[in-house]
Formats: C-alpha cells, sequence, structure tokens
C-alpha cells in the first residue's frame, strides 16, 4: 500500500470538484441573458469562463505542499496505468523530479476524467475510500 502525504479525503474532495468540472461543456450561447430559472438552469453546465468549480479547484491545488502536489500526480499517473501500486515509490520519484509549482494546477485541470483517473490511483494504490466509499468535504 502506498503511503501519501496528502488525506485520502483530500483527494477524494479534488475528485468530486474534478468530477463537476468535467460535466461542464463548452457555451453554447454565450450570449444568454435570460433567467436561469426560466431556462432550467441549463446554463449551470457550460464553462462561462469563470466557473466557481475551476476556481476552487485552483485554491485547493495550490494550498497543498510540494510533496501532496506529487502525490497528486502521481496517483494520476497510477490511474492512467503507467504503473502499478507496487511501482508506487519509482512513480512518485519520477514524478518529483519533474514537478513545477507553477504548471501542477494546469496540468491537472488538462486531463480528461480527472477525478476517474485519480479514484482509479487510489484504488491501484490500495488505499480504501474513507466512510464506505462517500466523498468526504475537507473543511
Amino acid at each position: 500500500m502506498a503511503e501519501l502525504t496528502i488525506s485520502v479525503p483530500q483527494v477524494e474532495f479534488l475528485i468530486a470538484k474534478a468530477r463537476a468540472y468535467d460535466a461542464k461543456e463548452g457555451a453554447s450561447d454565450p450570449d444568454a441573458g435570460s433567467n436561469a430559472t426560466d431556462d432550467r438552469m441549463i446554463d449551470v453546465l457550460a464553462d462561462q469562463g469563470n466557473d466557481p468549480v475551476t476556481a476552487e479547484i485552483r485554491g485547493f491545488v495550490d494550498a497543498l505542499n510540494d510533496d501532496e502536489q506529487i502525490d497528486l500526480v502521481t496517483l494520476l499517473r497510477l490511474g492512467r496505468g503507467e504503473a502499478t501500486g507496487e511501482e508506487w515509490s519509482d512513480l512518485r520519484a519520477e514524478v518529483a523530479r519533474s514537478h513545477d509549482r507553477r504548471s501542477v494546477v494546469s496540468y491537472l485541470l488538462g486531463q480528461p476524467l480527472l477525478g476517474d483517473l485519480l479514484a482509479e490511483g487510489l484504488e491501484e494504490a490500495g488505499l480504501p475510500p474513507s466512510r464506505n466509499g462517500e466523498i468526504t468535504p475537507v473543511a
């Protein structure tokens, strides 16, 4: 089992936010001026460029220390199938060598299905989800 410097509930929080981010689609009606309740809140799934979920992810990842960020990227790559749970140490060392605080948020947000890859990374690392698989909010 891999030993993380970031907690499983923190990773699960990011998984939930990443899945909300992945659900966004390109703005199809950028000039819409209607009332949100009139259009059944359909624009909530469109990326308007000022997405609060993106801001939350940025703030969350920026607040992590270098080791926690390295763990996230390692979990992502583990979830992508680049290594097995037994190869955690080698993969983490490789990620640490190329770690750049300035680009980690953009790198993570640029990964399609980020939430799913992080969840698969946790599973491959042998780390159980907290509270019966429910996503735990981070205070």
